[in-house]
Parts: C-alpha cells; sequence; structure tokens
C-alpha cells in the first residue's frame, strides 16, 4: 500500500516597505506576488510586515522598531524564512542575519531559487547556475566572515590570501567557466535554429503565468509542462505547428516578471533569442489579472532591452472564462467607476480599439475563440511567407475552409 505523502511548507514572512515609488495598494499587488512566488519556492506566508518609509534603512532596510517587531514574531512563531519583497544589498542582508537569526531573501534570491527547482536541461541548469554565483560574489563577505583571518603557521606568515579572497577567486573562476560553456551552448544552439530552414518563426512571450504553455500545448497539440505556478516553464520549448496547409516554428518562452533581476536578464538573454530571431510575437496576457496593463508594461521593458520591440505583435488577451468585472450596487452613490469595473466589450472599446485585429480575447484552457486566434495567426504567417517566398504563394489560397 503506498504511502500519502504530504508536503512540509517552511514558514515564512514577508516584508515590503511604502514609498514614493510604491503606494499602499503597489505593495499589497507585490506581496501578493512575492507570496506567490513564496508558493511555487515550497514556502507558506504566515504573515506580512508593511513599513512607511521615505528611503530604506542603508543598513537594516527597515527601521529598527519595525525590525524588533518581525525579529519578536520570528522568534515566537518559529519562522525559517524572511523575504523582503526589494533586491537587500549584502550588507543590508548581513546586518538582518545577526538580528533576526535566520534565513534572509530578497526577490532576486527567490527568483533564483524557483528557477534552480525550475531547470531542467542541461542549458538551463548552467544560466541558473551562472546568475546564482554572479548574486553570490558581492555576498560571500556575509557568508564567510568566520574566515576572514590570514593563515598562520610556519611558512605562512607575511602577504598571503586570506579565506574569503579564495572563495572569491574559486567563485570568479566557476563564473569564467560556466561563461565559456554557455558560450559553446551558444554556438551549438544557433547552429540548431539555422538547421530549422527559413520556415517562419513565431514566440509566445509575456508575464509568468499567463497560460503561454497551455496555449502552446492546444496549438501545436504537444504536451508542455503547464502548471498554474509561476515560472512553470524555463526551457524554451520549440513545436512546428500546422495551420490549414502552412507550417511554421512556436517557441514557447520563459516568462518575464516585475523587478526582474539584472543578472537573470543578463543570463538568459541567450534563451531569449527565440524571440530575438523571431518574425511574429504572439504576446499573451491574463486579462483576468486586475493590473495587466501593469504586466504589458513590464514585458514589453523587456522585449526593449533585448532589442525586440519592433517586431510584428499579436496582443493575445487569455483567460477571458476567468474575467469578472467588479460591480456597483444601484444604490452606491460612493464608489467610483473606474476600469476595475469594464466589461470586456468596453475594454475592447478602450486603447484596444488603437490595435484593431491585433487583438484577440480567448481562453486557451476552455479553448474559446481558438478559430479566430488560429485565423489571425495563419493570416500573419501567411504575410510573412509569401514576402519571403513569392514562388510560393499559390500553394497557400486567400481563404481556407478549415483551420
Amino acid at each position: 500500500m503506498l504511502e500519502k505523502k504530504s508536503i512540509d511548507y517552511e514558514k515564512a514572512v514577508l516584508v515590503g516597505v511604502i514609498n514614493q515609488a510604491q503606494d499602499e495598494v503597489k505593495v499589497t499587488e507585490y506581496l501578493d506576488e512575492l507570496e506567490f512566488l513564496t508558493y511555487t519556492a515550497g514556502g507558506e506566508v504566515e504573515k506580512r510586515f508593511v513599513q512607511r518609509v521615505e528611503v530604506p534603512n542603508p543598513k537594516t532596510y527597515i527601521g529598527a522598531g519595525k525590525m524588533e517587531e518581525v525579529e519578536r514574531y520570528v522568534t515566537e512563531n518559529e519562522i525559517g524564512a524572511v523575504i523582503f519583497d526589494d533586491e537587500l544589498s549584502p550588507a543590508q542582508q548581513k546586518n538582518i542575519e545577526k538580528i533576526l537569526r535566520c534565513k534572509i531573501l530578497d526577490r532576486t534570491g527567490l527568483i533564483l531559487d524557483i528557477f534552480a527547482q525550475r531547470a531542467q536541461t542541461s542549458y538551463a541548469r548552467t544560466q541558473v547556475e551562472l546568475a546564482q554565483y554572479e548574486y553570490l560574489l558581492p555576498r560571500l563577505t556575509g557568508l564567510w566572515t568566520h574566515l576572514e583571518r590570514q593563515r598562520g603557521g610556519i611558512g605562512m606568515r607575511g602577504p598571503g590570501e586570506t579565506e574569503i579572497e579564495t572563495d572569491r577567486r574559486i567563485v570568479r573562476d566557476r563564473i569564467a567557466l560556466l561563461k565559456k560553456k554557455l558560450a559553446k551552448i551558444d554556438r551549438q544552439m544557433e547552429t540548431q535554429r539555422g538547421n530549422r530552414g527559413a520556415l517562419v518563426r513565431a514566440a509566445l512571450v509575456g508575464y509568468t503565468n499567463v497560460g503561454k504553455s497551455t496555449l502552446m500545448n492546444v496549438i501545436s497539440k504537444s504536451d508542455v509542462f503547464a502548471e498554474n505556478k509561476l515560472f512553470a516553464t524555463l526551457d524554451t520549448t520549440v513545436r512546428k505547428v500546422v495551420i490549414g496547409n502552412l507550417p511554421f516554428l512556436l517557441s514557447d518562452t520563459v516568462g518575464f516578471i516585475r523587478k526582474l533581476p539584472t543578472q537573470l536578464v543578463e543570463s538568459f538573454k541567450s534563451t531569449l533569442d527565440e524571440v530575438r530571431e523571431a518574425d511574429l510575437l504572439l504576446h499573451v496576457v491574463d486579462i483576468s489579472h486586475p493590473n495587466f496593463e501593469e504586466h504589458i508594461a513590464s514585458v514589453n521593458q523587456i522585449l526593449g532591452e533585448i532589442d525586440s520591440m519592433d517586431k510584428e505583435t499579436i496582443m493575445v488577451f487569455n483567460k477571458i472564462d476567468q474575467y469578472t468585472p467588479e460591480t456597483i450596487d444601484e444604490d452606491d452613490l460612493v464608489t467610483e467607476r473606474t476600469s476595475a469595473h469594464f466589461t470586456l466589450e468596453e475594454w475592447k472599446n478602450t486603447w484596444f480599439n488603437k490595435i484593431g485585429d491585433r487583438a484577440l480575447f480567448i481562453s486557451a484552457l476552455n479553448k474559446e475563440n481558438l478559430d479566430e486566434f488560429r485565423k489571425r495567426v495563419y493570416d500573419e504567417v501567411r504575410k510573412i511567407h509569401v514576402t519571403r517566398f513569392p514562388y510560393n504563394n499559390f500553394l497557400y489560397p486567400e481563404q481556407l475552409d478549415e483551420y
């Protein structure tokens, strides 16, 4: 008889600050996302601590009074990890560890931990390891303070290499080795991409957990791993898709997120080559999320960083089955109507109207409006294909009975 397995989630608390850059509403939303990240990493959030400060404390990020409150709660409730929403400096992390005497993580460290769990291929694991070492290098002092002494003994007096310097050298050597390994794999992948022929390439891009992998599975009839967790897909997957009689390549890429660590963007730029080399981008958006417009802005920012903003793009608004606008009671004369109260039809008449036929509304899970999606993608791919191969025009008639 099989034993029932139970997952033990590590107890964690979250810490955020309200300042000029982020108001209370923003901080609540960021902490909601951080809680989802914590759950994805295997943690369970017990409590949130938020402090209003103009500038984060350079020593401990939050003030002394709030830090005492966090310390008391951590001690009384046997909390295993304290997670900060913003990236901590090495000095801040070191000081906070001394006070709280438990595991201290920031958003960057948490995302790196999730990436380490999710990486399946050798390529993804190498990229994650490189990002982890680059994140770790300036923090070695905090980890190895007990070794910051010059070696003594016979023949070891005078100038020499301290233990911390040895560790830094080892990490730097490892970083250099990983970069060489990645460069070699990049060349191999470039050859692979070159061997795919002249097929039109489309790439699914978007915020994390918007349903890219689910859409990939439906369109390509494949079995890409999809789960309702952040960063379920880390390895780029490429599938050949045929709509009507027109074949093209569709790639599913890693999802983006706000406050994405710089070293992660750098490490994963090679993975995002699929996006850079794509002829068509399918920007998938979770329209059921209350702040999907900010998600669009975050994705566009990263696309700008990898020089992919000028590509042909179709906006695919997914999860229409989960979209429910907020309502106002008839006798409520106080509540002001905002975009949160818009129906899908009203959204279509806003800035979506400027996009025109480049905005599609679908549900990949329930397979709603997928015929319209296939037709729109087919038309766009056909236009690129005919431009590239004018002599093949007769193979792809203007109208198809089935998609």
